[in-house]
């Protein structure tokens, strides 16, 4: 009977213990705070959540150099909190971290999220900082459109002789 008790008692000792790791993973790791979208544009609005019961409780906070810190709300049928901020309007182009502080603690997420310059007026909308990916992209999709009117030309052409 005693080795009974003794199973018992280990599998409720490692189920509580798998319960409660999750939280206490969760609050430790930075990969728990989710910024959506994580690009955005001076003055540009975001959400940032994390997987902090704690903070639920005890109410919490969000920052970031570009944004002002701001309350986190508790989201209905979740341990996660959220807050949405709108970033600076002065904000520069570059990465920024996220620092989440709630129950007398605080976890930040280095890079969380991307400030991309603002459109220029008179450039046709173009942006600050395009990326030589971008350009590669667009240089190939007009590539693609010139061949593909070439084809369209030269069947046109041939159909006219056949005829």
């Amino acid at each position: 009977m005693s080795r009974c008790r003794a199973l018992a008692v280990s599998a409720v000792t490692a189920a509580t213990v798998a319960l409660a790791a999750p939280t206490a993973v969760a609050w430790d790791d930075p990969n728990s705070i989710v910024v959506s979208p994580n690009m955005t544009a001076p003055g540009g609005q975001i959400t940032v959540s994390v997987d902090a019961p704690e903070c639920r409780s005890t109410g919490g906070t969000v920052s970031s150099p570009v944004f002002p810190t701001t309350p986190l709300q508790g989201m209905p049928g979740s341990n996660r909190v959220s807050a949405s901020v709108r970033v600076n309007q002065n904000a520069r182009a570059g990465s920024y971290s996220v620092t989440v502080r709630c129950d007398g603690r605080s976890i930040t997420k280095q890079n969380a999220f991307t400030v991309i310059g603002g459109v220029q007026g008179g450039l046709g909308g173009s942006s600050t900082g395009t990326a030589p990916t971008d350009i590669a992209i667009g240089g190939g999709l007009v590539a693609v459109a010139l061949v593909s009117g070439g084809v369209v030309m030269m069947r046109r052409h041939s159909a006219r002789r056949a005829a």
